[in-house]
């Protein structure tokens, strides 16, 4: 248990900054696009402003907890219940959105990748444990992306729509993207 602590606090840690972000810095992915044009988003804005998923662990001494005690067992339960019911924006529901992360597959096969989670930091649902729902995208590629892998960083751009998409393995969605087009990310030097 105490392994499964180390390799959740960083996750929760990542949502809660992302949640604490929610709104701060310029305007940009978080307003109104023109009718027609893709809104290219931070992941921040997917994440309604007054959602907290820390609130109710604020007086909890986590240092405290051992490995096999059952309030430990019960906080995590509870946690990954609320990541994985996380409230989406509706605000963004149907809006044309272009968004940059990791690629976590669902398909695999010799002529690439067509189904995949996108998530905002590396190793998450494989690595560490699953992000909140409302930071992870569940996507459709339009076509089969060849040469595409495990962890590679992609722009997605397509209709952005609050849906829910359940992985056994991977986690649970707030939001998807079908026929998607995918690019791979490319830094500007």
């Amino acid at each position: 248990m105490r392994a499964f602590f180390r390799r959740a606090l960083p996750a929760f840690l990542l949502a809660l900054g992302a949640a604490a972000l929610a709104g701060c810095g310029p305007a940009a992915g978080s307003g109104a696009a023109p009718a027609g044009a893709v809104q290219e988003l931070k992941w921040e804005a997917l994440v309604p402003k007054d959602w907290d998923p820390t609130k109710r662990y604020r007086n909890l001494s986590l240092e405290s907890l051992r490995d096999n005690d059952p309030r430990a067992i019960q906080m995590l339960d509870e946690m990954r219940a609320v990541w994985d019911n996380a409230p989406v924006n509706v605000a963004l529901d149907g809006t044309a959105a272009r968004l940059s992360g990791f690629v976590v597959p669902l398909d695999n096969t010799q002529g690439g990748i067509r189904e995949f989670l996108l998530v905002p930091y590396f190793g998450a649902c494989i690595h560490t444990p699953p992000p909140p729902a409302n930071q992870i995208v569940h996507v459709v590629a339009a076509d089969t992306v060849k040469g595409l892998h495990a962890m590679d960083t992609v722009h997605v751009s397509g209709l952005l729509k609050a849906a829910r998409y359940s992985s056994v393995d991977m986690g649970v969605s707030g939001y998807e993207i079908k026929s998607a087009s995918v690019e791979p990310f490319v830094t500007a030097r």
